[in-house]
């Protein structure tokens, strides 16, 4: 019978403590490295929900931009940010159909790298410039309704052009490096089309997700929720508020409160655990679990161009009664 030294007992105690993990090529350190799973019994929901949004979001919002532009004129601050945020759902919304053949086609890609960076330019810059427009007009409303005079400058157009043009260019330099970052690869007979969460470069990419998550989620976030909040106290302690005023303004805060906290937190929340249990020795099954709920959440941040629509008609301005009236043209015109 064989003899064990303490070190190869201890050996072996590691080995039997670490069996569940692997090391991942490049690395020192023992990592978990563990097969994605393909998870198809979430593919369908994946390609009926975006399809669902595609049909319902790419009419709405060619007829709001419609809108704005043809019966909205003279436009208001508020007016000229809805506007570029419709602009920028539309650009997003047109990339959709490659999501959807990409996950009804078992996440195989074939419309080569520089689409699946394209796409992936398209969903960032649609998410992060609506976080950010949608924070301006909160700090805007909030300029109206708390500091009316002292603020009425912010009402003036040239100060929405301005801002608008800083949020573009803003936008396109946070999703910059996801150019560099996301790249397709082959594996298993497949072409892949990775997100920032399954990118190669992970040292890279954990610090860009969180310096993306901190300064592009999370501060507005934080805006959003201050601003409603104190719009929402000041209207209600005004002795002179309208009800109907104060009716507009709980609407507004709870559809923008709704995209941030329902569309865009849970996205941003399993993004970034992903990335770090990749670089963490943790359970196959915790890992995959963690990517199921990040593949259920990624649609969901897709939603918030459900809750644009929204906004778009209770925001006022008009929109309401333009939509009204081009509906009762096109009525009037089809009984001629």
């Amino acid at each position: 019978m064989r003899s064990y030294s303490g070190n190869e007992i201890s050996a072996n105690m590691a080995s039997e403590c670490t069996g569940n993990f692997t090391t991942l090529p490049g690395r020192a350190h023992p990592l978990t490295s563990c097969k994605d799973e393909d998870f198809l019994q979430v593919k369908s929901y994946v390609s009926i929900l975006y399809g669902l949004i595609f049909l319902v979001c790419f009419p709405g919002n060619i007829v709001t931009i419609f809108v704005y532009f043809v019966k909205m004129r003279p436009w208001k601050s508020s007016t000229i940010m809805m506007l570029n945020l419709a602009i920028t759902d539309l650009l997003y919304i047109a990339t959709l159909p490659f999501f959807i053949h990409y996950s009804a086609n078992g996440n195989n890609w074939i419309f080569g790298d520089f689409m699946c960076k394209f796409i992936h330019l398209c969903f960032y810059f649609n998410m992060y410039s609506g976080i950010i427009f949608l924070s301006c007009f909160s700090i805007f409303r909030f300029f109206v309704v708390v500091h009316p005079i002292k603020c009425f400058f912010v009402q003036k157009r040239r100060w929405a052009v301005v801002t608008c043009t800083v949020v573009w260019t803003i936008s396109l330099a946070a999703i910059s490096p996801l150019g560099i970052l996301i790249a397709t690869r082959q594996t298993q007979n497949r072409t892949i089309c990775p997100d920032l969460a399954a990118a190669e470069d992970l040292d890279t990419s954990r610090w860009y997700n969180w310096l993306l998550t901190g300064l592009a989620f999370f501060l507005p976030l934080l805006t959003v929720t201050l601003c409603y909040t104190l719009i929402i106290y000041t209207l209600a302690i005004g002795p002179h508020t309208q009800a109907c005023y104060k009716l507009k303004a709980r609407r507004l805060a709870v559809i923008l409160l709704v995209v941030f906290y329902v569309c865009f937190l849970p996205y941003h929340i399993f993004r970034g655990i992903r990335l770090e249990l990749r670089v963490r020795p943790v359970s196959c099954h915790l890992k995959n679990t963690i990517l199921f709920m990040f593949i259920i959440a990624k649609p969901l941040a897709a939603l918030n161009t459900f809750g644009n629509l929204v906004l778009y008609v209770v925001t006022g301005d008009n929109f309401q009664q333009a939509i009204l009236s081009l509906l009762k043209f096109r009525t009037n015109k089809n009984l001629m």
